[in-house]
């Protein structure tokens, strides 16, 4: 089995961080809107949290369209980087990989990351509502002030492109990895280098993985605190990336 060393996987395998960019920007036209949808009404309204609401749980339910158009092109646009990742390493190695990289079952994981994202991307709105009904429920339980509510609701706009940031670099950073492990296994790989993006940014879980092997079966523990397990890039806001181990033969 050959061990591909990590400067070479962080050039083929690379995060695909203009994919990221667009995707993200997209995203925020979401969470834009959704702030636009709180400022047509008035912090003094005595029905704001129910009129607030229910104009964005409305949202949330027309924007399927447009939400699966722009799920289809980040899907696509990294699906034609990891194919591009993979025919380098093919030339690189000197193998006979391109026929089975061209074969490779690629389209039920396009399909469940499409599927995916329409559902995150219509979240935005839909978790806006959510966010002014526990708001209303926690004036109603704690008693709070009906100018504090009427604050944190008209902050809807921020909260929401803070989660469309989040949305786009770690669902980016997971359809990547769900396509080059589809492509790996195809080929015969049963295991991966785990690569940071080796900047100071990295988390303190994620460096003590940096280099090391793991089975695609068995990813190991990418976040202490709450034990979870997961492949690089596909743990909230993870930049890490997967470098194949291909066998020889």
């Amino acid at each position: 089995m050959k061990f591909r060393d990590k400067a070479e996987g962080r050039s083929a395998f690379i995060r695909a961080r203009k994919v990221e960019a667009r995707y993200a920007a997209q995203l925020r036209k979401i969470a834009r809107h959704v702030g636009d949808i709180v400022k047509a009404f008035s912090p003094d309204d005595p029905l704001l949290s129910s009129k607030v609401g229910e104009a964005l749980r409305r949202y949330g339910d027309i924007i399927g369209g447009w939400a699966e158009a722009t799920a289809k092109r980040m899907v696509e646009d990294v699906a034609s980087r990891d194919k591009a990742a993979w025919m380098e390493v093919s030339r690189r190695m000197g193998r006979g990989l391109r026929q089975e990289i061209e074969t490779a079952p690629t389209g039920r994981v396009m399909r469940e990351r499409l599927d995916e994202q329409v559902s995150l991307i219509k979240s935005i709105p839909l978790d806006a509502a959510q966010r002014v009904r526990d708001l209303a429920n926690e004036a109603i339980v704690q008693g709070r002030r009906s100018n504090y509510i009427a604050e944190e609701i008209m902050k809807s706009g921020d909260v929401a492109k803070s989660r469309a940031n989040m949305i786009a670099r770690t669902e980016v950073s997971r359809t990547a990895t769900e396509l080059t492990r589809a492509r790996a296994e195809h080929v015969g790989s049963t295991h991966f280098m785990w690569v940071t993006a080796g900047d100071s940014d990295v988390r303190h879980d994620h460096k003590i993985l940096d280099g090391k092997v793991f089975a695609w079966d068995d990813p190991p523990i990418a976040d202490l605190r709450s034990g979870t397990k997961a492949l690089p890039g596909c743990i909230w806001n993870c930049r890490c990336f997967a470098s194949p181990i291909i066998p020889d033969d």
